[in-house]
């Protein structure tokens, strides 16, 4: 079991990336012209949509995708397909979790797509190495695209066990994948927790619809209903993955990408640390806008790459080993 802790001094500061400047165009209607641009004589990948959320002064209305949330360091893919995460001995306080997952148009639920969760347990702490994989877990959805977890309540943390001012309120972590619809990655909070307002990610207004109310079942348990609405799916072209993933060296880390499903994941000396959706013009962008990633692609298939802060600081490196040609 691990702390929750940073792991590390980092070159790139993931959990104090902030949204600045990403909500400017919630009010209208957005088309987006989605390019990956090739150098020399290659041919121009381009896809392109329209995307539209609607923010009303307090929350996000209409038919409007489930907004993302920054993966975190402690993503572990392979959980067991389960839905009871919550190990025999804990002394957490329980609660279900269920919702549904509906396709990009709101109305339509989807059947079979993967949705996992994972969390700290009621001490603080990630389960980021054992075999047991405890509060993660994985499940696919019904014909009527519902799921539903056993877990507990989680409690926040403090991600720098040196640093006051890094607690991290409660959540829950959730990703859904399937077919056809832009993967999604996420978190859920709870209302009354004192550290929302103080928290880059559910201080967004991009949380609001994700800041929960623990209600009463039935049956007197504790759940919290979290229905997900997906977003088109715009995936890049294998070749464009092909030439992008791989090691590339920065000015003192390595940093990796790697293809999933249609997200590219970036690890930085060996830890995977954020997920990546492809935005255009050569960028993808992680959690609610940053860090920004844009590819250079050079001519004998070398690539180089720009990593953008939220305060616009930037981190170049080159690719020097490639998985495929």
């Amino acid at each position: 079991m691990s702390r929750a802790s940073n792991p590390g001094t980092l070159i790139l500061d993931i959990e104090k990336l902030s949204s600045n400047g990403i909500h400017k165009s919630f009010n209208s209607t957005i088309m987006k012209r989605r390019t990956f641009i090739k150098q020399s004589s290659l041919t121009a990948l381009s896809i392109s949509a329209f995307g539209a959320i609607q923010w009303n002064g307090k929350s996000f209305v209409g038919d409007s995708p489930t907004t993302t949330d920054i993966l975190g360091p402690f993503y572990r893919p392979g959980a067991p397909i389960r839905s009871n995460i919550m190990p025999s001995n804990s002394k957490g306080t329980p609660l279900n979790l269920n919702g549904i997952i509906f396709k990009d148009d709101g109305k339509t639920p989807l059947n079979n797509a993967l949705v996992e969760i994972w969390q700290c347990d009621e001490n603080e702490h990630y389960d980021n190495a054992s075999d047991n994989y405890d509060f993660r877990g994985a499940l696919i959805t019904h014909p009527n695209g519902r799921y539903e977890f056993k877990t507990i309540v989680p409690v926040p943390y403090k991600a720098n066990p040196t640093n006051e001012a890094s607690w991290r309120p409660a959540h829950i972590h959730m990703r859904v994948s399937v077919a056809n619809q832009q993967d999604l990655i996420t978190q859920l909070y709870f209302k009354g927790d004192k550290y929302i307002d103080k928290d880059t990610w559910s201080s967004s207004p991009q949380a609001v619809n994700r800041i929960l109310s623990i209600a009463k079942n039935g049956a007197g348990e504790n759940e919290v209903r979290f229905d997900v609405v997906m977003s088109k799916e715009f995936p890049l072209d294998i070749e464009v993955y092909k030439k992008i993933t791989g090691l590339y060296q920065m000015e003192n880390s390595i940093l990796e990408f790697i293809k999933n499903d249609d997200l590219l994941f970036m690890k930085r000396n060996g830890q995977l640390m954020s997920s990546l959706k492809y935005i255009g013009n050569n960028t993808f962008e992680a959690g609610i806008g940053f860090p920004k990633v844009s590819f250079e692609l050079i001519s004998g298939g070398g690539s180089k790459v720009v990593i953008t802060t939220h305060d616009n600081k930037a981190y170049t490196g080159d690719k020097f080993l490639k998985y495929s040609d």
